[in-house]
């Protein structure tokens, strides 16, 4: 688990996931949301949710938010847009393992999130894919940042999600 302070900047990148996650629930689809900042805290890439609204298993806020960032840095010139070295990405819930991957592959430094999932997350409570020491890159994981208002989030989705398939 992480007792790290957050970045600079991590409660103002969390508002922007937030708004994202926001967006995802309205559409249908589980809320949350995702932004990968630049070193200098440039937003560089925005995601939410997809899974619902585009049938796609890996419509996860991280992956759609890391492709953005990339497909951002492209248009830059950067040859090398799919390193997202130096760059930051804030999630509001921990990532699974499959978006744990994804940041590991994009060399992506540091990962703040706000609620940790216990049934799936990759970033310390289930597995620590970010931090797997037999792995080539090692992510620095800030928790905890706006903790109560993305879980909130989420428990309101799921329960409403409830009370409509039991009516």
């Amino acid at each position: 688990m992480s007792s790290l302070t957050p970045p600079t900047g991590a409660e103002a990148w969390m508002e922007a996931a937030l708004a994202e996650a926001r967006a995802a629930g309205a559409a249908g689809d589980v809320p949350i949301g995702a932004v990968v900042t630049g070193p200098d805290g440039e937003v560089l890439g925005v995601g939410r949710n997809i899974r619902e609204v585009h049938g796609d298993p890996t419509g996860h806020a991280e992956v759609v938010a890391l492709r953005d960032a990339a497909a951002t840095l492209r248009e830059r010139g950067d040859d090398d847009g799919w390193r997202l070295e130096g760059c930051t990405l804030t999630v509001t819930l921990e990532p699974c393992a499959m978006c744990a991957g994804a940041i590991v592959l994009a060399r992506v430094p540091r990962v703040v999130f706000g609620a940790w999932d216990a049934k799936a997350g990759a970033a310390g409570s289930v597995f620590d894919v970010l931090r797997e020491p037999r792995l080539n890159h090692w992510v620095e994981v800030y928790s905890g940042v706006r903790e109560d208002e993305c879980a909130s989030l989420l428990h309101e989705f799921f329960a409403a999600h409830r009370r409509g398939a039991e009516g």
